[in-house]
């Protein structure tokens, strides 16, 4: 473990191309609950399954019963970066660093400091009236009650990217685009369960794949560097 981490240090002080991919274990560690984990909310009971809740079509259709369950389980607004987002952020300032793609909706990345944060599921720090576009903030959702309404009447919707919907064309291509001219791919906190999100990765063409994650993943095979820790943990110790 020692060995795998000094050698990822070494490739880090000689690189000025940097892509992080991140998932949900870089949140868990600000005490996000994950959705996939042992712990996460997948194997926790409700009404109804998350992801039947999440999806667009009950948010539509069931709008109080899904404001309820995301108020409780998907607003976590007291949460700080940890480890792994002010290491992230550091190489950004230092040059080094030139994007960071996330699966994760929490803003921690940016809390930290990062400028280049490429979020493929959206930001629970976006909503927006889905009749007249007006924006409003998150501390406007999670104090109320109920379903949040604008000013025009319109119902507000989170900016996140729910099931049965899809990702943002111009998110996705900045982050090919990224990925493929990384020197470094450093893969960190995420199983790479969730698509089309994860096949982002099979468009890094570079020889230095780096894969953090607390268990293995489909990609462990093809990565040139991996280790199985917590991701901060290792980014701690660089």
């Amino acid at each position: 473990m020692e060995a795998n981490v000094a050698k990822l240090k070494e490739w880090i002080d000689a690189s000025d191309n940097i892509v992080f991919f991140g998932g949900a274990g870089v949140s868990t560690e600000s005490g996000i609950p994950d959705f996939r984990s042992v712990d996460g909310l997948y194997n926790q009971q409700y009404k109804y399954p998350p992801e039947t809740i999440l999806s667009h079509s009950f948010f539509l259709s069931e709008p109080d019963e899904f404001y309820r369950f995301y108020r409780a389980k998907m607003l976590a607004l007291d949460a700080q970066p940890n480890a792994a987002h002010r290491k992230l952020a550091e190489w950004e300032q230092q040059g080094k660093c030139r994007a960071v793609v996330t699966q994760n909706i929490d803003g921690l990345h940016q809390k930290a400091g990062s400028r280049e944060v490429l979020e493929l599921h959206g930001s629970v720090l976006r909503n927006y009236c889905m009749r007249c576009r007006k924006p409003y903030d998150v501390r406007d959702i999670a104090a109320g009650q109920g379903i949040p309404r604008c000013s025009c009447g319109g119902m507000i919707k989170p900016d996140v990217v729910l099931y049965e919907e899809s990702l943002d064309n111009y998110t996705i291509n900045k982050s090919v685009e990224y990925i493929a001219n990384a020197d470094i791919l450093i893969i960190g906190g995420t199983s790479l369960a969730v698509y089309p999100a994860a096949s982002l990765i099979n468009y890094y063409r570079g020889s230095r794949l780096v894969l953090i994650n607390k268990t293995e993943t489909p990609a462990d095979r093809r990565a040139d560097l991996v280790i199985h820790d917590a991701i901060g943990e290792v980014f701690s110790q660089l």
